[in-house]
This record gives structure tokens, sequence and C-alpha cells, in this order.
């Protein structure tokens, strides 16, 4: 085994942890959906995660179709689309009318308008090999960073209800984790669109778990209940895959 190890590549090596571990972050949102299926309901759960995983796949597989050896990237994105296709599925299959209405919206939205619009930029205006693969790294760098920056709201949620129901330590453990491998991948394949915004994400996962640490022990559920209802009258519900960053994918 250490042999066979010997003769790969670090580029190889952290290339195949990085789909491994991306590959069981994929996987998280499992329970919450088997709760849907139980209960025939999404329970105002939202859609928003899967959608914008589905996006962040399609853009790190179009953008590893303007690199040279990046088996790695559409691997375990082309795994990503299929697994978050089928989360939205489920979702539109079990969702009110109104969660149907605006699972549909963001798709057009995000997947088939931003994406488009994407697409159009890479093929038609951006001219070049090199150009096209600046343009690509930039938007996936922006896109990732800015999905990056989505748990601060379930942490300042943490702080406020003092209870780490809705954010739970494995996940966060497991995506921090992925962060440090497929920074290792990019910068052994010296892709600084790869490195940067997992430097983030790391940051971001060691302050999840450091709250976690600090808040275990805290509110229990029915008080974390109360406060989240306050602010949210409306009854949708944190969701805990999210609660971390991106849907995991680079």
């Amino acid at each position: 085994m250490m042999n066979f190890f010997h003769h790969l590549s670090w580029v190889t090596i952290f290339g195949l942890l990085g789909n491994t571990i991306s590959f069981m972050v994929f996987l998280s949102p499992i329970p919450t959906f088997y709760k849907i299926y139980k209960k025939k309901s999404t329970e105002g759960f939202q859609s928003v995660p899967y959608v914008v995983g589905l996006l962040s796949a399609m853009l790190w597989i179009l953008y590893a179709l303007f690199q040279s050896d990046s088996t790695f990237l559409i691997t375990i994105n082309a795994l990503g689309c299929f697994i978050q296709i089928l989360y939205i599925t489920i979702f539109l299959f079990y969702g009110t009318r109104d969660a149907r209405r605006l699972t549909i919206k963001l798709i057009m939205l995000l997947n088939v308008v931003a994406f488009g619009v994407v697409v159009f930029i890479i093929l038609v205006v951006a001219k070049g090999q090199h150009r096209r693969h600046q343009i690509l790294g930039w938007i996936c760098l922006v896109f990732n960073v800015s999905v990056f920056a989505a748990p601060l709201g379930v942490m300042r949620q943490v702080i406020r209800t003092k209870s780490v129901q809705y954010m739970p330590f494995l996940l966060s453990f497991f995506i921090t984790l992925s962060t440090v491998v497929w920074f290792f991948y990019g910068y052994f394949k010296k892709d600084y669109y790869i490195v940067t915004p997992n430097v983030l994400g790391f940051v971001c996962g060691i302050a999840q778990m450091v709250l976690y640490g600090i808040y275990r022990g805290g509110s229990n559920s029915k008080d974390k209940e109360i406060a989240w209802e306050e602010e949210n009258p409306k009854g949708q519900k944190p969701l805990p895959e999210l609660e971390t960053c991106k849907m995991d994918n680079v």
C-alpha cells in the first residue's frame, strides 16, 4: 500500500482524498431528506442550499474543462450535480406549492439564466484559452467565497440561542477537513483559484468548531426553537447541511 502511494504525485493523492471526503459531505443531507420522505413534507426546510450547490458544481465543471489535467474536479462535481439534482427532485415532490414555485424560480434564475450568461461570456465574449481560464477562475473564486460567508447567519444564531442543534460538529469537521485537502490540491497544482476560497473555508470551519465547543452544553432544544420562531415567524427552519458553506465541491 505504501509503495502504491509512493508512486503517486501529491496532486493525485490530495485529489483522491478530496473526492472521498467531498462525497461524504454530499451525503450529509440524507437524514434531512429521510425525514422529509417519512413525513411527506419539507416542513419549512429550504431548497436554496441544493440549488446553489448545483450551480457551484456546474461552475467548477466548466472551469475544469478549460484547464488541463482536472479529472478530480470533474469527477467530484459531476457526482455533486447528480446528488444535488436528486435532492432538488425530492424537495419538489414533497414541497408545498409555494416552496415548489420558489425552487423553480431559483433554478431558472441561477442554474439556467446565470449559468447561461457565464457560458455566453466564456464562449463568445472571452477570447483565448488563458483568458477564459482566468475569467472562470475568478467567477468560481468569488462564488465560493460568497458561499463560505453563508454560515455567518447560523453562527450568529448559535451565539444568540446558545444552542448548536443546527450546527452538527461532524459536518463542520468534515467540511473543514475537506477545505484543507482541496487547499493542498490547489497548492500542489499551483491553482490559486482553488487555494484562496479554501483558506476562508478553513477559518470558517475552525470558527464553527470553536463555537460548538463553547455552546454544546447550552440552551435546550425547546429554548432554541422558541428563539428561532421569534426571528422567523414564517416557520422556515435553518438548514444543518448548509451551515458550513459550500456543498462541498472544492
